[in-house]
């Protein structure tokens, strides 16, 4: 059971805190959001861990020893979404899974995020709470960013990062993405609503019927988001990055260019890599999961052998 009180209910709107709309919202989340953990590897340990701005859930897998692996989800996601990858990525390594403060998961914001910089501050005090000293970090979507921002702002602690379609990273985000935003803040059909997630994840099944797809269409529905608009990083900021970079940008993204993407990534990265990957689509994870885990295990080899 999840120990920690979940903000619920118009109160924490006035208190800029991400939060469930009413009892009935976060019942129908919490359904779905069992239902999907279902589907994965059984962790060997559940934590919640305080930070300055909430608590949040951290899930462990994988063997004892090594670097970890942190996955940051993308929007409205939390952890479930790994369902395709966590399998794969914790034959090599631990691995942490975190749903992110603000948004929709079983982490509960009790500080308003106003900036870039108290967006790393919490994940380099979640870092700080985990008992091993370093981490390679992937983030996927808003989760690359995030793992970009942390690298900009508080960089102890990184051993690399894995950027998978990092969004308003590298390119600024498309119109596209502003018409698909629509469907987490109007109260549109939901079968609008699915049809204009398909449309970001490359045309994927997002019916009910898929578990993560439900997750995300219910996270939309049932949570109230506060967060600060992702603050496009400067070209400064990118190439003083030190950690070691590996981005993967899907050529059939909606949301950014991919090729100006990656060749932004490409001329501004100092350690970087950067695969473009023309079949892939925003929803990469799921698309080519064995191909994500032999590239980043290659990858964070390599690292780890320098």
């Amino acid at each position: 059971m999840h120990t920690i009180a979940p903000n619920i209910g118009a109160a924490f709107r006035a208190r800029g805190l991400g939060h469930f709309r009413d009892d009935a919202a976060y019942a129908r989340y919490r359904r779905a959001y069992d239902r999907a953990m279902a589907r994965l590897p059984a962790p060997s340990a559940t934590l919640d861990v305080p930070t300055g701005f909430g608590t949040v859930r951290a899930y462990r897998f994988g063997p004892a020893g090594g670097v970890p692996l942190l996955l940051l989800p993308g929007r409205t996601a939390a952890t479930p979404m790994w369902e395709a990858n966590l399998a794969g990525l914790a034959q090599h390594r631990p691995v942490y899974a975190v749903d992110l403060i603000g948004e929709p998961g079983l982490s509960v914001q009790t500080r308003r995020l106003t900036s870039s910089e108290d967006q790393a501050a919490w994940l380099a005090s979640l870092i700080d709470g985990l008992p091993e000293p370093a981490f390679h970090i992937l983030g996927l979507s808003i989760g690359g960013w995030s793992a970009l921002n942390l690298a900009v702002h508080r960089p102890g602690g990184i051993r690399s990062l894995v950027l998978l379609e990092p969004a308003a990273t590298f390119g600024p985000i498309t119109w596209k993405v502003v018409v698909v935003s629509l469907a987490a803040v109007l109260p549109l059909p939901r079968a609008i609503r699915q049809r204009l997630l398909s449309w970001i994840a490359g045309g994927a099944d997002t019916s009910e019927d898929d578990p993560v797809a439900a997750l995300i269409d219910s996270g939309m529905r049932d949570f109230t988001t506060a967060l600060p608009q992702p603050t496009y990083p400067t070209d400064e900021q990118i190439t003083g990055i030190e950690a070691p970079t590996l981005v993967i940008i899907g050529g059939r993204s909606i949301i950014h260019n991919p090729g100006k993407a990656a060749a932004r990534a490409r001329r501004l990265l100092r350690h970087g890599t950067v695969e473009l990957w023309p079949e892939a689509s925003h929803a990469i994870n799921g698309e080519f999961p064995e191909r994500i885990e032999t590239t980043v295990t290659t990858f964070l080899t390599r690292i780890e052998a320098t």
